[in-house]
């Protein structure tokens, strides 16, 4: 049993230690065993720490429920995400409540070059089946990632039109492992962890609880390039997941319905307030996030004769090596070492002379 692993699991089960203040430790100690071992002095100046967390975690004991999930985890051949493995979605990592830690099961790379949240309501027409359905046909030339929440209505309609239409597929669920929610999906999400796969931050045995489903939404909100949402009514989870996604600074689109119909109200009025794009077509989407057929990194007459200086050359091969030629700015600050106001520069600098392009999420590609 691995021990790291056994203070990490822990470390999420201690009242009070949410998942912001749960990084902070890390940051601060260095490891989840660290923090067990820290002395309550040295924890007390972490900002932001209180008293009843910092007896919390001297007066935690209980390492059962950690061992046991341990268990489960190496049974049921799932994969356990923390934070800091490079395995993590890096896109969720960067927002500040992500999870500490994630339990995956699947065949699909939470890290894929382009990925797309799909929801909606759970009580889908027609109309919001077809345009869903259509969407993903004419997404599979961009070769995304489908995300969604596993839940009746669009989100299914999602995860079966990706399978159908070839695409991989990620359903994010509000319980743990060792169940299916809704029962009937059971066979697709069986199907999903050959083409895709299944990830959540809840233990086995965690039922789905009203209140977990939006922490549920922020994890598809964060994991994705961009959101679409299909069909919804003026209140209810979709929205409340485009919310975040704007939160996180993600792409929201919607497709806009007729004027009146209740479960087109609340894409209407988004729309309506500038909080998500009017959707037509994949066509769109391409658009806005730069997803055009031209081969990445194929280089322009600028590169061929200029010469960088050592900050610049490292930028540069840093886009070099990364999957697509395309990387996010904390991700090229962090394998740079370079401090943000330098990098933002280069990449300002770059951008000028087409050297790379821009993409929303503070993302950037070569030209």
């Amino acid at each position: 049993m691995s021990e790291q692993l056994l203070y990490q699991i822990a470390l999420t089960q201690i009242p009070g230690v949410g998942d912001i203040m749960g990084k902070k430790l890390i940051a601060w100690c260095g490891s989840a065993e660290a923090v067990f071992a820290e002395k309550r002095r040295s924890l007390s100046k972490i900002p932001g720490m209180g008293s009843y967390t910092l007896n919390a975690i001297h007066q935690f004991n209980d390492f059962g429920r950690a061992e046991e999930e341990i268990r489960f985890i190496y049974k049921e051949q799932v994969k356990p995400l923390f934070f800091t493995d490079p395995d993590y979605p890096k896109r969720l990592l960067h927002c500040a409540d992500s999870p500490m830690m994630l339990y995956y099961k699947g065949s699909a790379d939470l890290n894929a070059q382009r990925i797309i949240a799909v929801v909606g309501t759970r009580n889908a027409t027609e109309y919001g089946r077809s345009l869903c359905e259509k969407l993903i046909d004419e997404l599979v030339v961009s070769d995304v990632l489908v995300v969604s929440g596993l839940a009746y209505g669009i989100d299914s309609c999602a995860h079966r039109s990706a399978i159908k239409a070839g695409l991989n597929t990620i359903g994010v669920m509000a319980h743990g492992h060792d169940r299916v929610y809704p029962a009937i999906n059971r066979s697709l999400a069986e199907r999903m962890l050959a083409q895709g796969g299944l990830v959540t931050e809840f233990l086995s045995q965690t039922n789905p609880d009203r209140e977990n489903f939006p922490r549920r939404n922020r994890i598809v909100a964060g994991m994705c390039d961009a959101i679409v949402v299909v069909e919804s009514a003026k209140k209810g989870g979709a929205l409340i997941t485009a919310d975040i996604a704007n939160s996180y600074n993600r792409d929201v689109f919607a497709f806009p319905g007729r004027v009146g119909d209740q479960l087109s109200e609340g894409c209407n009025y988004f729309i309506r307030t500038n909080r998500a794009a009017l959707l037509e077509s994949a066509d769109n989407i391409r658009y806005i996030m730069g997803w055009d057929d031209k081969t990445p990194g194929s280089g322009k007459q600028t590169r061929l004769f200029r010469e960088f200086n050592p900050d610049e050359s490292k930028i540069m091969e840093i886009l070099k090596t990364t999957k697509g030629y395309e990387c996010g700015i904390d991700d090229l600050m962090l394998r740079s070492e370079l401090p943000a106001s330098k990098v933002a520069a280069i990449l300002l600098g770059f951008e000028f002379e087409a050297i790379v392009t821009a993409l929303p999420g503070k993302r950037y590609r070569l030209s």
